[in-house]
């Protein structure tokens, strides 16, 4: 019996060894296999991310070129405005401007110096009407307190009053508002 026992031991320990070999070459390949997956896995995600990346480059670009686009547009805006922006008021000019040269072809046919004169001052309020209408307003300058912000002092004269101290005595020029921007000061004479 002993050596029956010893065979059994002996094929025990075989089977043993086998099955830890087994284990040890599962465990291997397992080891190897999870290697695989993480280098594959690698692989994926650089590729993932390669890919990512050139989405993302392309978006840039195509980004960069709409904002290009739109930089060039505005600026090309900005110039036409700027070279074609009184276009709307020249056009509400041009006739005063044709009745002016039917005042100077009637200059040379009449010598009625009372209905030349009534047609210029006609032609004249048409023209200062066509420019209130675009928003041109003058400046209210005389026998008001002189404001440095509406008017330019070009001369003084010592007042004749207490009363009139501060204020415009004269009108040299008119000034204006476009809108309600001063577009030209009113020159005045003040009253120290």
């Amino acid at each position: 019996m002993k050596p029956e026992n010893t065979n059994t031991k002996d094929t025990e320990k075989v089977e043993n060894i086998n099955e830890s070999t087994e284990e040890t070459t599962e465990q291997q390949n397992t080891k190897d296999t999870k290697a695989g997956k993480k280098k594959e896995s690698k692989d994926d995600k650089l590729q993932e991310m390669g890919e990512k990346m050139a989405e993302l480059n392309d978006k840039y670009l195509r980004l960069y070129s709409e904002f290009e686009n739109y930089r060039k547009r505005t600026n090309q805006e900005k110039a036409d405005l700027i070279k074609y922006g009184s276009e709307e008021m020249i056009k509400a000019i041009l006739p005063v401007v044709d009745d002016y040269e039917r005042a100077i072809q009637a200059f040379d046919q009449n010598d009625d110096a009372a209905a030349l004169k009534e047609g210029v001052v006609l032609i004249y309020n048409k023209l200062i009407n066509t420019l209130s209408q675009k928003g041109l307003k003058a400046i209210e300058a005389k026998g008001e307190k002189f404001d440095e912000n509406l008017h330019e002092a070009v001369a003084q004269f010592p007042a004749t009053d207490e009363e009139q101290k501060g204020k415009v005595i004269d009108e040299v020029l008119k000034g204006y508002y476009l809108h309600d921007k001063v577009i030209r000061y009113a020159k005045v004479v003040v009253a120290i």
